[in-house]
């Protein structure tokens, strides 16, 4: 398989994601190949520093980069030769199976829409990304970000979504779906949750055991799907990620927490597009730029874009 790999984009690229990229190598087989999109000249420094050889990437140079404080519709048209554009581009010209950034999120959902297009039949993609549970267990939860407010057939189509996700990235059969929610009774929460929950337990095509509160989400009661709106899962996750800070600066050690270290999950694939992308976190460095990578081939190995296609 080949992997695009957006090395201008972040706040410590291009240096950091070329270090990933090369601490990816050991985990590619014999028919995988990275493809390097960005300016050649930092790449083949940054190569020359690590004493790796370039021909173990394909490497396409561009001459633009569209910053992380940049306007993302703008940036986008106006930048045709950024390193994100142009990974969208080589995705769409089928050159490239899988795509990942750790640039500016708004651009990368821009291409999204621009240039690989909304499955036909998906409401709304979503950003789904996985959460360590106890019992060394994993879920995934959506959105965490891409739409704030959402209306109940597109909860209901996230646990779907999620459901596949579940079942061919983290191979779980017979993926478990509840809704995140205020109490776990079918009368609590808005009314677009109220309403998702009615449609959500008379499909036939989940496995959907009810609401799920926020204090129990991490631990025995946790489904190997979450469903909420991106405002809500947006929260979610920042509040993650505060917890592992707050942790690693009490010098604290746990195997649990230890495991919510973004650093470990890499990106957050966008499910619901014509294609196979992830998106990492803005400050990713080495390890997060190869966790970023390594969840890109997770999800194109599975081809989890086709299988999307197919079920909905």
């Amino acid at each position: 398989m080949k992997i695009g790999l957006d090395i201008m984009g972040g706040d410590f690229a291009p240096e950091a994601v070329v270090e990933g990229a090369v601490d990816s190598l050991s985990h590619l087989s014999g028919d995988d190949k990275l493809v390097l999109i960005g300016d050649q000249d930092s790449i083949h420094f940054k190569l020359k520093e690590l004493s790796c050889d370039p021909s173990r990437f394909e490497i396409v140079h561009t001459t633009q980069v569209i910053g992380m404080g940049d306007t993302p519709s703008k940036a986008y048209s106006q930048k045709p030769d950024s390193s994100i554009a142009v990974g969208y581009r080589l995705l769409k010209e089928n050159r490239i199976e899988g795509f990942c950034s750790a640039g500016n999120t708004g651009a990368m959902l821009v291409g999204a829409s621009y240039t690989v297009n909304v499955i036909p039949g998906v409401f709304r993609p979503a950003l789904a990304t996985v959460m360590p549970v106890v019992n060394n267990r994993h879920a995934v939860i959506l959105d965490v970000g891409l739409n704030p407010d959402t209306k109940p057939d597109v909860l209901l189509q996230y646990g779907m979504l999620g459901t596949l996700f579940a079942k061919y990235v983290l191979e779980i059969d017979n993926p478990t779906v509840r809704l995140l929610n205020i109490g776990e009774e079918a009368s609590k929460g808005t009314p677009a949750v109220k309403a998702a929950y009615e449609l959500m337990k008379e499909h036939t095509e989940i496995n959907f055991l009810g609401n799920i509160e926020a204090n129990e989400m991490f631990g025995e009661k946790s489904p190997d799907v979450i469903v909420c709106d991106g405002f809500v899962g947006n929260i979610v996750l920042k509040q993650t990620e505060a917890f592992y800070q707050i942790y690693k600066a009490r010098n604290l050690s746990d195997s649990y927490f230890e495991r919510l270290n973004f650093e470990n999950i890499g990106g957050t694939p966008i499910v619901g597009i014509n294609a196979n992308v992830v998106i990492g976190h803005g400050i990713s460095k080495r390890k997060a730029i190869m966790n970023m990578i390594l969840q890109t081939m997770a999800v194109v190995h599975v081809d989890l874009a086709q299988k999307i296609k197919e079920a909905i």
